[in-house]
């Protein structure tokens, strides 16, 4: 299949894009090669082939999830501007 600049144009057109000539010229030859790209994975063989929705092996990389040592109160409420009864104390911002 080949795009025509008509054909991008018209798609710009329903996602409401404006484009130049030039721009539609280029988008066309670009979603051409694109197309043409997609239709020579069809003479892949893939008998055989597991389907898969990743083509690598994915493992959760997070840590485990343990109780640690904390900062202590005193010394993380030492940067804040302003303490109020052991808590950050900070402007209202919402109206009653």
């Amino acid at each position: 299949m080949k795009f025509t600049p008509e054909q991008v144009r018209a798609l710009a057109g329903q996602a409401r894009l404006g484009l130049t000539d030039e721009e539609a010229e280029r988008l066309a030859a670009q979603l051409t090669d694109v197309l043409q790209e997609a239709e020579r994975l069809k003479e892949l063989d893939v008998e055989g082939v597991e389907p898969t929705l990743f083509g690598v092996q994915l493992v959760n990389v997070w840590r485990d999830d343990a109780v640690e040592a904390s900062l202590p109160r005193d010394a993380a409420l030492a940067a804040a501007p302003d303490v109020q009864d052991g808590f950050v104390k900070v402007p209202r911002i919402v109206e009653e």
